[in-house]
């Protein structure tokens, strides 16, 4: 067990002990939901002057060898990339003085994608779908925490389908963001986003967006569509969700991976 530094830190709340991994096809929603839950974690930071000390900011889920935490970019806090910046941890649910290192493996910020890799034994791991399958009219579910501890730190399921695969263009950067990297976003063009008519929370950025079938990830959870300010997605959700296609949480992976 580490123990804690007098610092400021990001945490994974995250289920202690390994559970078998979910199946190849689970037969139906509440087995699958079963097998998914301990490896869908909640993610934020953690300082032990704070009341309360955890504080949430996302969704994240294990991925890999159970030692890969995969979020979305924007659920990181400003300097979590820097080796000088919060120190990554995980957090064990319903216990949160239980903690275990972990770092930025990777990002993709274009996608608004991060690979964490954390300390310690395994946790379980979703399996991911091959990339290019999911289809329009697919059941899927997603999986999360709706508005972070004010539900409590369990996770929440929604089901509904792939209403749409559409396109979503890159916004254009400023003249003093045109760096190389800006450059070669702009020549990429738009990039296919999963569209679902499952209802989505501040608080469900990150998580899994699951096959209702196999339980294996098509994607990852990252914005839903408000019709006003932030408190309107909570008083009249438009029910539009948004997920990263899980094609480039497989090409973050293997540029993760060891060479």
């Amino acid at each position: 067990m580490t123990k804690l530094p007098r610092r400021r830190f990001v945490a994974l709340a995250a289920a202690v002990g390994l559970a078998s991994a979910l199946p190849a096809a689970a037969s139906d929603l509440p087995a699958l939901i079963k097998a998914a839950r301990p490896s869908v974690l909640p993610v934020g930071t953690f300082s032990p002057t704070d009341s309360p000390r955890f504080g949430f900011r996302g969704s994240g889920f294990v991925v890999g060898d159970g030692t890969w935490v995969v979020t979305n970019f924007h659920v990181l806090p400003a300097g979590a990339e820097v080796e000088s910046g919060p120190v990554l941890m995980v957090l064990a649910t319903r216990n949160p003085d239980q903690l275990r290192r972990a770092r930025v493996l990777a990002t993709d910020r274009p996608h608004d994608l991060a690979l964490l890799k954390i300390d310690g034994p395994p946790l379980p791991t979703l399996a991911l779908e091959e990339p290019g399958t999911a289809r329009e009219g697919q059941a899927v579910v997603l999986m999360g925490f709706p508005l972070g501890g004010a539900l409590g730190f369990a996770p929440v399921t929604h089901r509904g389908i792939v209403a749409s695969i559409t396109t979503a263009a890159l916004p254009a950067p400023t003249a003093q963001q045109l760096d190389p990297r800006a450059v070669a976003r702009l020549r990429e063009g738009n990039y296919e986003l999963l569209q679902l008519d499952a209802t989505a929370y501040p608080g469900n950025s990150g998580g899994p967006l699951l096959d209702a079938a196999s339980g294996r990830v098509l994607g990852i959870v990252n914005m839903v569509l408000v019709k006003a300010g932030r408190e309107s997605a909570l008083s009249s959700p438009t029910g539009i969700t948004y997920a990263v296609p899980v094609r480039h949480l497989h090409e973050l992976m293997k540029s993760a991976a060891p060479r």
